[in-house]
C-alpha cells in the first residue's frame, strides 16, 4: 500500500499547460478572434482582472502581429467585475481593480471579454452587467484560456485555449509571468 499519498490527501499538482502551450493557445485564439470578426475593425478586448487582463494584453499583441494595422494598446482594456458579483456576501473582501476602457469606447464595438478560467459562469455574468454600465457593444464574445466545465449559468465561451474536464473538487490554477512570475496551468485537488 502506498502511504506517500493516502486517500483524501491532496494530490500533487499536475501541469496541464506549460509556457509554450499557453503561447500556442493564445496565438490560436487571436487568429480565431480575427476570423470571427472578419478582421480587426471595431474590435475591443476587455480583460477581467486578475489574470484575464494580462491575457487580453497578450492577445492584443498577437492580433497586432497578425495584422500590423492594429495598435494593440488602442484595442485593449480592463473590466473590473467586483461590485457586480453575486457572491460578495459569501467571499472575503476583494479589492476592486480599475476599469479601463479604450479611447474608442465600447459603443457599437465587438467586445471580447477575456478571462483565464471559465467555471460556473458567474464571473462572466458579472462582467456582462459591468459592461452594460459602460455602454452598448454591438456584439459581446468570450475568450478564455481554460474552460473547465461545471457551469451554473447558461454561458459559453466563443474562443477556448483548452477544454479541461475536471472534478468539482479540483482547482485549476493559472499562473502568468505578469502576476506570478511563471506561465503554467496546473490542476490541484484530491485523489
Amino acid at each position: 500500500m502506498d502511504l506517500s499519498n493516502p486517500p483524501g490527501a491532496p494530490a500533487p499538482a499536475r501541469t496541464v499547460l506549460a509556457s509554450a502551450d499557453i503561447d500556442r493557445a493564445l496565438t490560436r485564439i487571436a487568429h480565431e478572434i480575427l476570423e470571427a470578426n472578419k478582421g480587426p475593425a471595431d474590435l475591443v478586448l476587455m480583460g477581467i482582472p486578475r489574470r484575464g487582463a494580462p491575457l487580453a494584453v497578450r492577445l492584443a499583441s498577437k492580433i497586432a502581429a497578425a495584422d500590423p494595422s492594429v495598435d494593440p494598446a488602442a484595442i485593449v482594456g480592463q473590466l473590473d467585475v467586483t461590485m457586480f458579483r453575486d457572491d460578495l456576501a459569501r467571499q472575503p473582501t476583494r479589492t476592486p481593480y480599475a476599469t479601463k476602457v479604450p479611447l474608442s469606447g465600447i459603443d457599437d464595438k465587438v467586445v471580447v471579454l477575456v478571462d483565464d478560467v471559465l467555471f460556473s459562469g458567474r464571473t462572466i455574468r458579472a462582467a456582462l452587467d459591468a459592461l452594460v454600465d459602460l455602454g452598448r457593444p454591438r456584439i459581446v464574445r468570450l475568450a478564455v484560456l481554460v474552460d473547465r466545465g461545471h457551469r451554473e449559468l447558461p454561458i459559453r465561451a466563443d474562443h477556448v485555449g483548452k477544454n479541461l474536464p475536471t472534478a468539482a473538487v479540483e482547482r485549476v490554477r493559472v499562473r502568468l509571468r505578469e502576476t506570478d512570475a511563471a506561465d503554467e496551468v496546473v490542476i490541484e485537488g484530491t485523489l
